[in-house]
Formats: C-alpha cells, structure tokens, sequence
C-alpha cells in the first residue's frame, strides 16, 4: 500500500507537520466510523472496482453553529444525481473501461469550506499509513482492520472556496480533481493548484467576455459588486485586471457584499452606487441571495430601470435571484458557460422515485421538499395541515422540474475521469479486460497526466479538453432578460462568447421595450469643436471645453490657433480659408460717394467748360484766370480720387491713391493759399506805401503754386522708391471676436498713419490759407475773391475737423474699411464743392443768367488801390457795421 512518498517529490517542512494533523484528525475519523459499523455518516457508497470522490452542495449553510441548513434541490440534488446517472452511462458502456466499474463516495459539503475539508479527508484516509504494531485485542490478537476505501480521483467542489481548500489537502496525497462549477481564477494557477482541472471555463474567461460586452455597449464608466469569497473577489479582480490591460473602461465603485450581511447593508450599498450615478453599469460577482437582495434593495430605493446589470453565471439564466424582483431585473445581461439540456438525464431523473433511488441517501429530504409533504417515520406523528407523502407523486407531474443548468459538466467531469482511467488502463494494461498490477494502486500524478491529455466530445456534442492549467476552453451563451414587448418574459438568448464576442445588438431589449443602449459613462462625448479636460485619475471622465476664438481642435485633447490667414470651420475641427472683402461697387458705402464724386465731376467739368467758353470776358478775367485752372483741376482730382479709393487694389491702383490722394487737395490749397497771400500782401503793402509787392503777377503767382505742389510731389516720389506701391491682404483688421465674421482686406499698402501723412501737406496749405483768409477779412467784399476763399477756408476746416474723429472712431468697428473710405472720400468731395460752390458757382451764373453784369470797369491804379487800403483800415476803427459796409463798397474795386 503506497504511503505518503506516494505524493511525489518529497513534500515540504510545513506539509509534513500538515500531514500529520491531518493524521490526528483521521485517526478521529477511522473512531467515529468505527462506532457506526463502517458506515460513513453523510455520504453515498457506490460500489467498483475504482472509486471516485464526489463532493456537492446537498445542504445550504447552515445557521451559527449548525453546519448544514435546508436541502438545495437543483444546485445539490440534480448535480449529485447527475454523477450518479454519469456512472451508470460509463458503467453499462462495453467500449468505456469494459469490465471494470465504477464506483463512488460522494459527500455532502452543505456549501462551507471548513466542513468541506472535514468531510473531504475521507478521501486521504487510505493513504495514511498508520503504525498499529503496538494495538493488540483482549485475547493478544493483533487487530483486524478493514481496508480503507482508495478514492484515485474526486468529482467537484461546486464553490470556488471548497474547491480551493479542498484542493490544498488533495494535492498533498496526488488525488485529481475535475470541477464541475468552480471558476475562480486562482485556481489557474498549475503552481499552487496543479492537481486541479475543471471542464467550467475559469472566470479570467468570464471576465474577459463580460469586459467585451460592456465595451460592445459603448459602455465606459462601471462599477462592480462582489460577495465576499474566493468567487466573488477573484472574479472581480479579473474583471479589473483585464479592463486595465484593455483600457477604456474606468471603474466607478468596487464594492464588496459582506458575508454576513447586517441589516440594512443593502441599503447602503445602492446608495453608494448612487454617488456615481452616471456608472449605470453593475457588474455583479455574487450569489443567488446577495443577487436578489441587491434587486430588492434598489426597487425599495425607487431606482427601478436605473441600473443595467451584468451578471457573472452565477446568475446566469437563473429564475430564483429575480423571482419578485423582475422588472428591477430586466434589460439583465448574464453569462453561463455554454450548455444543453442533456435530455437522457431528464429521463432518468423525473423516474427518479423513493422505491428505486434507495442509494441516495437524500432523496426522501429532497421529495418532502420538491412535494411539500411529509413522509411518515415510526414514532412521529404529522403537524395539522401538513400533507402525507404516498410516493406515488412524480418529478415534473406533481411538481415543476427544470434541469439545473450545471448539470451537463458534472456528467463531462464524470466522464474526463473515466476517458483518463480509460486510456490509462490501455497503456499499463494492454491486453487485461480487468486492472492489473500497474494500476493497483491508480498512480495520481500519471492520472493527471491523463487528464490532461483528455479530449472528447462531452454529453452536449462540443469538445471536452484541458489546457496546460487545466482549464476548460470559454465558451458562453450571453443571455438578457426581457419583460416587454415579448409574449414570454424571460432569458433570450443575445449572444454568444468563444475567444471572441458576438453579440446580436438587435435582438437586445431594455427598460419599457427600449431598444437604445442606455449609457454608462462617466462623461459624453464631447461635441465637435470641444476638447476633453480629463479628471485627475479617473482616465474615462473628462470636462468638455470648446476651443474658442480662433482655436480649432488639433487632437481629442487640446486646441490650437489657426494661422492668422485662416479660421476655423463651424464645427472647429479645422481651419478653413478667410474670405477676402474689398468695397464693391454696389456696396451702399460705395454708392453715396460715387454718386457726389459724379455731380462733382459734372459741375468742375461744367465750370472749366465755361471758363474756357467765355476766357477773355471780364468775370473770368478778374477771377484770375490762371491760378482758377489750377485751382479746378485740383478740384476735379478730388473728385476724381474717389473712384480709385474705391476701385479693387493694385499696383497701379495703389500707385494713383499715392499720387493723387493728396495731390489734388494740395494743387486746390495751394492754389487758393497763394491767392490769399497775394490779397493780403497788397492790401498790407498799400497801407504802408503806394509801392506794389513782388511776386503778384499771374506767372510768378503760378510759379509759387508748382513749387508749393513740387514740395507734395517730391514726397510722393521719395515714397516710391522707399516702399514701391503693392497690395496686401489685412487679416488683423477685421477680426473680432467671432471668426465667422473675420475678413482678409484687400487694400493697399497705406496705413491710416501713411493716409494721413499723405494728406497732412494738403493739411499744412488748408491752416496756412485760413490764417490768411482770416487776416484779409477787412478787405472789401467787392474786391476780388478775398471773403469767398475765407468762407470756403471755415468751412472746410470744419468738414475736416469732423472727419478726424469719425475716421479714427471706427478703428475697432468690423466696418472699418467701409466707414473710413466713405468718410475719407465724403469728406473731400464736400471740401471740394464747398470750394466750386463758393468760388465759382457764383460766377458761372453771372456769366450764363446774367451777361450784362460781365462787363469791364474802370481799372484803378496801385496807388488808388492804396488809398482805398488805408481808408479802409481807418473805417474799419469805426463801431457802426452799417458804415463800415457802405463806405467800403463807395472805395474799392476790382484790381485787374
């Protein structure tokens, strides 16, 4: 009988003194089992000649202090018949171990690790090797000890947690085992659980599917709930581990469901999840009650439809953990292994009855419970109002009956073993129809080995196999529980999850028959145009800030400026050209301008003609002829310049803006400032002496306005040749807040600091000609242009002193180009009709209407001319203005 070396390489320091606790606790055991007649208490004995353990949740936990509570009729009963029927199926198949049995020791864990691992160290039992040399009976007899059964392989556990405390024990005595329900990933790892293999896909599998399926969602911003435990814990550790490597997916709220939960912990717990209800998403590890009690909770809270549940295939298609709580739970979408119906098993079951199922040793319990009646026992009588059993009631006639769905992998743990034992027995024992030597005992770690080799198609019809950690492959069904709209609420079938999801989106349904997918995200996405802020660790939330101005959106988190020639697109997911503007023809601010310029073209053209036409007469003659040619062609290029500021830029365009912006102003004043001057000297110069003043004749007089003018033209040309005349695009100008109304200007290269330097000559001749205009006011009003010059002088200044704040006032109005142009062009075609209006307006009617009054007088001597000049200033010391007018008009006349 092989002993503790058995276990493989030699065990560690800490296994040894394991060992021999367990030893101690065994021996307790080999007493008790003593004391009842070799019948072990709490289990099933089937007889062959190779027995495996199995281990199921007959009982739930019990309350303190009681190790089992109320019989578990699909988790337990169904499971453990299960392996019964699967030993029946092996035992009655002649291709599978032919003559050689199957046998069995299947015990009860009442759903608690620690009495798990009591009942378990049955199974190590044989594999103690106990020193009975020093026991002798009462006659000196050495004792006859019965042989204890050898279990070479164990069927389960259900539960993560007895699994793994299991599986500690088991590995130290090299006993296989095959779980049926047990997913958590710790029990992956080869190192820790490497006589462990499972034909249920570990949660790593799970996990990974449930991340797929949110992320399918569009879903981002979770949280996850979990029972306190190896299932619940491990499950949700994978689920974070695997959304971390993935990324994009943040979650709001871990939280833990106490083992012991207190009153009102439920309670708390949807409140919690409430702190971040925009993680409408709930990933749920945990049992059937904590499940329901979650349900129950919300539905209290009045958040019926707000959270959306992803349940692991503890919930799976389950109808106890919604059972009340139904419309808390629809739009669920739940996970369970891939599964059928096995329908052999259904048959063997619903036969099932107390007559021919006397080997389980629970099935009197489970038939109470599934018939709510009592089976009579002698010396007991029955409760008023309870039924009396008669064992004629029959599963899925006298009571509701739906296969467990765990039940297809108890049967393929159940058949792994046996296609292990199978192939083992064709290797050690070829030939044998029976064990041989070679397998007695069943060597544990070359059954492993067997094990692991396994691949079979299971009860379903898909493949049975195991991977190097002895887990089974991911396959899942995806399921969703739906209320409305359907003719039968219940779990539908969305889905399924091998490697890889696919999920049919359309056959979804959530709350009220919605077939939108509600969000669960932390933050939306941001609208076009707007960058993320992201929230200091929490990578799936974020701030949406829209990038203003003149920014557009460079990447998913920060904008940038458009090149200053460009601005962004409507939505600011780029940068699209700026229009160019100029002042169009048909523009209202063209319109007026244009519309002045022409009548004033028409009356300087109208003047000039009859100037020319009547030459010799004596108005025109007097007007000085000479310096009024002058003095209107400077006129007509004042109106003249109008169209050229409104004209489209360019080089040439640009280059007579230059030349004649301030060119016909300055041809205008200077003519005019040397008409004043000349008035002014005479008159200055006779009351001093009959002498006449240099310089007054019409060539000298004309010779003085060129050079005046020469000093306008010399600037120009310097300008020339310093910066040659071009066109520029002016993005800056008109560029307000809101780009959708930024324009590039077309215009020349004259800043409003150049347009008036270029004009600032004309404005020099304008003052210098008002001073004169201002000291000849006592020359007499009949005598030559004097008063009118004056007139024209006031009142040009004041058009020009308007118009310094009206150009300058509109600097930040996104009219600007318009406005200036208009007041600049305006205002100099209303100084230059102020200028014909009272200079040569008067005379063209006396000449045309009046021709009588163009006739010749007298002409008057210098000297006469002088003595009227001082009469007139000693009149002029005279208060009465009535005289004054009178005596001057008696006095003077024109000088020719």
């Amino acid at each position: 009988m092989p002993h503790l070396g058995t276990a493989g390489p030699c065990l560690c320091f800490g296994s040894f003194f394991l060992v021999h606790f367990l030893c101690g606790l065994l021996l307790g055991l080999a007493a008790g089992s003593r004391a009842t007649s070799g019948t072990q208490p709490h289990s099933i004995k089937i007889e062959g000649d190779i027995t495996l353990g199995g281990l199921f949740p007959v009982h739930s936990r019990g309350p303190a202090g009681v190790p089992c509570g109320d019989i578990k009729k699909e988790k337990g009963i169904h499971r453990m018949e299960a392996m019964l029927y699967a030993l029946d199926q092996i035992n009655s198949d002649p291709d599978l171990l032919p003559n050689i049995t199957l046998g069995a020791r299947i015990l009860d864990t009442c759903s608690r690790d620690t009495y798990a691992l009591e009942q378990s160290l049955t199974f190590v039992q044989a594999l103690i090797q106990k020193d009975n040399s020093d026991v002798r009976c009462s006659n000196g007899e050495p004792p006859i000890i019965p042989k204890p059964e050898r279990v070479i392989g164990v069927i389960g556990a259900s539960a993560s947690s007895v699994s793994i405390m299991v599986a500690n024990v088991l590995r130290l005595f090299a006993i296989p085992q095959i779980s049926y329900a047990s997913t958590a990933p710790e029990l992956s790892d080869n190192n820790r659980y490497d006589f462990f293999s499972r034909v249920v896909p570990p949660d790593s599998f799970q996990a990974q599917a449930m991340v797929d399926i949110v992320k399918a969602m569009g879903w981002n911003y979770v949280s996850t709930l979990a029972s306190e435990g190896n299932y619940g814990e491990s499950g949700v550790d994978a689920f974070l581990q695997i959304s971390r490597e993935a990324g994009g997916l943040c979650i709001a709220q871990s939280i833990k469901i106490p083992r012991e939960p207190r009153p009102g912990e439920f309670d708390k717990i949807i409140k919690r999840l409430m702190e971040t209800s925009n993680a409408r998403g709930v990933i749920i590890f945990a049992n059937e009650d904590d499940i329901k009690r979650v349900l129950e909770a919300a539905k209290r809270a009045n958040l019926t439809g707000h959270f959306l549940f992803v349940g692991s295939d503890s919930w799976g298609a389950k109808i106890a953990p919604i059972l009340n709580q139904e419309d808390v739970a629809e739009g669920a979408v739940t996970i369970l292994p891939k599964r059928a119906s096995i329908e052999g098993f259904d048959q063997y079951f619903t036969s099932r009855s107390l007559e021919n199922n006397r080997r389980n040793i629970w099935f009197a319990e489970f038939w109470e419970d599934d018939f709510k009646c009592k089976l009579t026992r002698p010396g007991i009588k029955l409760d008023s109002g309870q039924r009396k059993c008669t064992g004629e009631e029959r599963i899925g006639r006298d009571s509701p009956y739906e296969q467990e769905g765990k039940v297809q992998f108890v049967i393929d743990a159940v058949y792994a073993m046996a296609h292990a034992l199978h192939s083992m027995h064709i290797d050690l024992c070829p030939g044998s129809t029976s064990i041989c030597d070679r397998m007695d005992p069943v060597e544990g770690r070359l059954l492993l080995k067997y094990i692991r080799a396994v691949n079979f198609n299971g009860s379903a019809g898909t493949g049975v196999m195991f991977n190097e950690d002895g887990d089974a492959p991911g396959r899942y069904d995806i399921f969703q529980y739906q209320l409305s709209n359907t003719t039968s609420p219940g779990y539908k079938i969305i889905g399924q999850w091998t490697n890889h999801l696919r999920l049919s989106a359309e056959d979804m349904q959530w709350s009220g028959g919605d077939k939108q997918v509600p969000d669960s995200v932390c933050s939306f996405p941001c609208e076009p145009g707007e960058r993320k802020r992201m929230v200091k660790g929490v990578p799936c939330c974020w701030h949406c800030e829209l990038c203003d101005g003149y920014q557009f959106l460079l990447d998913e988190f920060n904008c940038d400026m458009c090149p200053f020639d460009m601005r962004p697109t409507l939505n600011r997911t780029g940068c699209r050209p700026t229009p160019i503007i100029k002042l169009e023809w048909s523009s209202p601010w063209a319109i007026i301008p244009v519309f002045l310029a022409v009548l004033g073209i028409l009356a300087t053209t109208g003047v000039i003609v009859t100037f020319i036409r009547f030459n010799d007469t004596p108005i025109v003659r007097a007007s000085g002829r000479e310096l009024s040619y002058v003095l209107l062609t400077g006129i007509f290029l004042i109106y003249l310049i109008t169209f050229l500021m409104i004209a489209e830029p360019g080089a040439v365009v640009c280059a007579f803006r230059r030349l004649l912006l301030g060119l016909g102003m300055c041809i205008s004043y200077a003519a005019m400032l040397t008409k004043t001057n000349r008035i002014y000297r005479i008159f200055e110069q006779g009351k001093k002496s009959v002498t006449p003043p240099k310089f007054i004749s019409p060539t000298s007089q004309l010779i003085i306005t060129f050079i005046l003018i020469s000093v306008q033209l010399l600037g120009i040309f310097i300008w020339f040749g310093v910066v040659p005349p071009h066109t520029i695009i002016d993005f800056e100008e008109l560029r307000p807040p809101n780009p959708e109304l930024a324009r590039g200007i077309l215009k020349c290269d004259m800043s409003d600091l150049s347009l008036i330097g270029c004009l600032s000559y004309s404005m020099v001749l304008m003052v210098t000609c008002t001073i004169y205009a201002i000291k000849s006011r006592g020359v007499p009003e009949t005598f030559n242009e004097a008063k009118p010059i004056g007139f024209t002088m006031y009142t040009t200044c004041i058009i020009w002193l308007a118009f310094v704040p009206i150009f300058f006032g509109t600097a930040q109005s996104t009219e600007k180009m318009f406005i200036q142009t208009t007041t600049l062009t305006v205002s100099m075609s209303l100084s230059a009709t102020v200028s014909l209006g009272m200079l040569y307006i008067p005379k063209v009617y006396v000449i045309i209407f009046h021709p009588e009054q163009n006739v010749q007088k007298r002409k008057r001597s210098f000297k006469a001319v002088a003595q009227a000049a001082a009469v007139s200033s000693r009149l002029s010391q005279k208060s009465s203005d009535k005289q004054n007018g009178e005596t001057k008009a008696e006095l003077c006349e024109q000088i020719i």
